[in-house]
């Protein structure tokens, strides 16, 4: 059936766009995360280099001053190359450039501007055009299927649907047979029901809330068991429309599941053996939290997420390559076993020198231990997420995070 349940988890213009002329600095000025994320450092280790990302959206402007060279149009499968770079909202552009942006002419600086996209033009709810431009349009499964016997590492979907979609839910098995990481925002529900959306609710999917610059979780973020980690998505620029002339504030969990795609860009370049299984692995137990990994939160799942405490280690290990670390909230273990999922052992950093941040970590560090790092961690406005351990502070409301996690 055709998607039109679907859409875009969308990034909620809050500003007015800047002027085209001072567009190039307040984008990059703008992107509060990078900092306390400690980006540079983080790239001076690992760029993203080698590790393609499917970005499942709107479609993907390759000529944005910060997209030039990124886009690899030509590796789009043809039965889903439709238009692949007419982005018809000017989100998924938005999407890619927070990925791996070069930030060229004053563009967004992408987390993993090594990285390279690889862009999929599928239907959401709103899309504008006639019969003939939608039915050749694809859906999202048809892309999530093509991507998945692509060599993209890593699948990006900022959108959501309240209905689940037999043949995208297949799709994203599918794909998760084959080794990609699955990565999705929760949705924007957070005021209203709080209810999580698919892709994101489906099994095998990493599903992404969103946090402000003091950590808190948006209030606008979705809820719910199937949170597994949060990342920035306040306050993030975005092209404001589709001439691309200007950026505007936006918020979503959209911008929070792209950071995320890129973080594990990050990881997965500097561990190119890895597998999908000790990618995640590594996301989840570093993420910064105040309680008890085996107690995830509904509302920042796991944590927020620290590539930095991976990259920083070259002897980082993530634990085995084919056991999946979210095996029971996924109902199964797809890969273990598979072929599709190479014995292999945590290899070194693909830059471990001298350039790669001391360590006295010897191994993989839980997230729990590593929430008690020194208050001198510019990263600890991701760590202090609540006055106490077991509480989140929502829109100036407690809540208490304890949950139940269910088979999915």
């Amino acid at each position: 059936m055709r998607a039109v349940g679907a859409a875009v988890g969308a990034l909620a213009a809050v500003t007015v766009g800047f002027a085209p002329s001072a567009a190039a600095y307040d984008a990059q000025s703008k992107e509060w995360y990078l900092a306390p994320m400690q980006a540079e450092q983080m790239w001076k280790v690992s760029t993203g280099k080698g590790v393609k990302v499917a970005v499942i959206d709107t479609g993907v402007n390759a000529n944005t001053s910060s997209l030039k060279g990124q886009v690899l149009t030509a590796e789009v499968p043809d039965s889903v190359a439709y238009h692949a770079t007419d982005d018809y909202e000017g989100h998924g552009t938005t999407m890619a450039e927070l990925i791996a942006g070069t930030g060229a002419g004053g563009g967004l600086k992408g987390l993993a501007p090594g990285s390279k996209i690889v862009p999929y033009r599928v239907e959401f709810k709103g899309m504008k055009g006639g019969a003939e431009e939608k039915s050749k349009t694809p859906e999202p499964a048809d892309a999530i299927k093509a991507a998945a016997d692509t060599d993209v590492k890593i699948i990006n979907m900022s959108f959501g649907s309240d209905l689940i979609d037999p043949d995208e839910r297949a799709a994203i098995k599918y794909a998760a047979s084959k080794g990609k990481l699955l990565i999705a925002g929760v949705g924007n529900e957070g005021t209203d029901a709080g209810h999580i959306g698919y892709p994101a609710g489906y099994p095998y999917v990493i599903g992404v809330s969103s946090v402000d610059a003091s950590g808190t979780v948006s209030k606008f973020s979705s809820y719910g068991n199937y949170v597994d980690l949060s990342a920035p998505g306040e306050g993030i620029p975005a092209w404001c429309d589709t001439t691309f002339r200007s950026y505007c504030d936006k918020e979503g969990t959209s911008a929070a599941a792209a950071i995320t795609s890129a973080s594990a860009a990050l990881i997965w370049s500097a561990h190119p053996n890895w597998t999908v299984n000790q990618v995640t692995r590594s996301l989840i137990d570093t993420a910064g939290r105040t309680w008890a990994k085996d107690n995830p939160s509904k509302y920042l799942g796991y944590g927020a997420i620290r590539p930095r405490k991976v990259l920083e280690n070259p002897r980082y290990n993530a634990g085995p390559a084919n056991a999946d670390p979210l095996a029971k909230d996924n109902g199964g273990d797809l890969l273990a076993n598979s072929s599709s999922s190479p014995s292999s052992s945590p290899s070194p950093s693909a830059s471990a020198s001298s350039q790669a941040p001391n360590s006295t970590s010897g191994g993989g560090t839980s997230a729990a231990g590593s929430s008690t790092n020194s208050s001198s961690d510019s990263n600890s406005l991701w760590i202090a997420l609540g006055a106490a351990a077991a509480v989140i502070v929502v829109g100036g409301v407690g809540v208490a995070v304890l949950r139940a996690r269910r088979a999915r």
